[in-house]
Order: C-alpha cells, then structure tokens, then sequence
C-alpha cells in the first residue's frame, strides 16, 4: 500500500514558489502518516544558466545556492534543521514577500529560529557546500529531471506533485496516496492538467510576495516567465 512507504527525498530550490508549495503539502502528510522526509537540494540558476555566465559556485553570493549552502551547513548538525530552515526561509519569500537571499535577512532568520547567524559566514566560507550542492543537483539532471519539486523513492524520480492551492488533512494523505501510486507504474511518464488563462491569473496573485520580492528573472525550460503581465516570453 502506498502509505507503508517511509521515506523520500525532496529535492528543492528554496526560490522555487511551487516546490514550496508542495513542501507545505507533504509536510501536512508527514504529520499524519510514518514518513521521513530528506531535504535535497537543486539549482534553477544552474539548470537554467545562459552561456557565458558564471556558475552560481562561481560567484560570492548567488541567490538559491547560497540559501542552499547556508542549508549545507545546517544539515550538517541535523536534517531538522534544514528543515526549519527551508520552511522558514521559503515562508518569508513566497509569503511574507521578504528576501531571505540577502545575508542580513537569513541571519535574521536564523537568529529568529535560535540558530547562530554567523551560519551565513560560515556558509561562504566552506566551499565543500558546493560539493554537496551540485553531487545532489546532478542526481536529478541524470534521472531527466529539469526543476522542483522532484521526488525520489529510492531510484524512482517523479516531478511534482505541482499544486497552488496544498490540500491538509485527509485530502493531503489521499494526494500521497495518488502520487506514490505511480511508482506501481515505471512506463507512466506524464499526467498534467493544462493551464487556462484564468489558471495563470490565480497563479500570479498567489505568487505576487515572491514576484515582488525577487531581485532575478524567473526561467521555465527556456521560457522567461513574466507573472505580472501573465505571459510567457521566449
């Protein structure tokens, strides 16, 4: 049965706004059921890296990976505490519309969790954070992936479940069910609901702390994504 599965990895960019959507979601499942959930990371700014631009280890400071790497240190000591860190550090991104990718705001935010702010220094500083980064963003590139959320049950990697609107209680627990379902089938690739215009507008209000708060251009497979005038551009 699917609810007798324990354990997944969810690999994340913090900056995602549907991935934290769905962390939201399946952590409402693991409140209910038997489940461990380890925190993995992924790079949008490196799946979606325009030639001749620097890799995001290439620079002091770049956006989700440093949030990730901040995230490296954390995971260290325990995953609860990448945990605490993801859910906090996405709530005031995607919620609360502030920008926990500049290193006054995450130490901030680390104080606000009881955790020792100098984390952000040390983050820097630790270029193994890079290793861990980009060992765990290749796992997903060499599975076919290309963005977050994607799940993995043991070597089986699924993408999504993409949600805006997280269910809880008994709905969530029957959304685990259904995803986890998939896993009966390895030749199901695909199963999506296409996007209405009115879909788009939804999506660009629900999204609008993010969209104001970011300071980068959102990419989708190529596609340069524009909430605002809820367009896509190529």
């Amino acid at each position: 049965m699917p609810t007798q599965i324990t354990k997944v990895d969810f690999h994340f960019d913090i900056m995602c706004p549907w991935a934290y959507q769905t962390s939201k979601w399946i952590r409402n499942v693991r409140n209910q059921i038997n489940l461990d959930i380890r925190w993995k990371f992924f790079s949008l700014e490196e799946i979606n890296l325009e030639e001749g631009k620097k890799h995001p280890w290439e620079r002091e400071w770049s956006y989700g990976w440093s949030m990730m790497r901040i995230g490296a240190i954390l995971r260290r000591t325990s995953m609860d505490n990448l945990d605490r860190w993801y859910e906090r550090a996405g709530r005031a991104l995607h919620e609360e519309g502030y920008r926990p990718h500049e290193p006054s705001v995450a130490k901030h935010l680390l104080s606000e969790l009881g955790l020792d702010p100098n984390i952000v220094d040390q983050s820097m500083e630790d270029t193994t954070t890079h290793d861990e980064i980009r060992a765990e963003h290749q796992r997903v590139v060499d599975a076919g992936g290309y963005g977050v959320p994607t799940l993995f049950f043991g070597d089986h990697a699924l993408f999504g479940p993409v949600l805006l609107d997280p269910p809880d209680g008994e709905a969530a627990v029957r959304l685990w069910e259904s995803v986890t379902a998939w896993l009966e089938f390895p030749s199901l690739y695909e199963l999506q609901k296409p996007k209405t215009r009115e879909d788009q507008m939804l999506i660009g209000e629900a999204f609008r702390p993010y969209i104001e708060a970011r300071d980068w251009v959102s990419i989708d497979r190529g596609k340069v994504i524009d909430f605002n005038d809820k367009k896509e551009k190529r």
